[in-house]
């Protein structure tokens, strides 16, 4: 799959580097809604916290035995200082912990990001030389996207690392989110309307699914 390469503000990139070749195994999948819930499902399951759990009285240390007269003692009788009632005792009713992490094969999940990238290249998918910027300001990032006509939630990927200025730039955006190639997942770019991705961030990705077959 062959794809134009363009500025960050819509300009034209001149030469044989305006061009790309995309791989079609990374790129040129056809997309299946049931993988992609499953990978959905499986990274937002998987950033839910565990709820902290509490003690309860077979969980605290103190003593029980009984520790007064069954008769006589003018209170309440008690057989241990673990019930609820007594300082350090334990929690009536507590939270219990509850864990919502989900496993899900390796292959499914590159097969996943792969279905993702393919659905963003067939709608939604542009290729940037870099995303250096002359003037590293906020409003003139905005007038850039403006310019290319890129409106709504935009996620943008680069290489290794994002450029700083960029990302400094991109920060008070709202809708713009940037990501280095090693974060890319398949929820983040299915939320956005257009997938911004550097030349640096398509040699990343594709060279991510050639090591050990595919996998992630």
């Amino acid at each position: 799959m062959k794809v134009k390469v363009q500025k960050i503000d819509g300009g034209k990139v001149s030469g044989a580097s305006g061009d790309l070749e995309l791989n079609d195994d990374v790129f040129g999948i056809e997309p299946r809604a049931d993988i992609l819930h499953r990978v959905v499902t499986w990274q937002l399951e998987n950033r839910r916290g565990t709820a902290r759990p509490t003690r309860e009285r077979s969980d605290v240390a103190r003593t029980g035995a009984k520790h007064g007269k069954q008769k006589g003692g003018g209170v309440a009788r008690h057989g241990a200082r673990s019930a609820p009632i007594f300082i350090g005792g334990g929690k009536a009713h507590g939270a219990r912990k509850r864990d919502f992490s989900q496993s899900l094969n390796k292959k499914l999940r590159a097969l996943g990001l792969k279905m993702a990238l393919s659905s963003r290249a067939k709608d939604g998918l542009v290729v940037v030389d870099n995303l250096e910027l002359k003037d590293a300001k906020t409003k003139s990032l905005m007038g850039h996207l403006g310019k290319a006509g890129l409106t709504g939630k935009v996620l943008v990927i680069d290489g290794d690392a994002v450029n700083d200025g960029f990302r400094n730039a991109a920060a008070n955006l709202p809708g713009v989110n940037v990501m280095p190639a090693a974060g890319a997942n398949v929820y983040d770019i299915l939320k956005h309307d257009t997938l911004i991705l550097t030349k640096d961030a398509v040699e990343k990705l594709e060279a991510r699914f050639a090591l050990a077959g595919g996998g992630k």
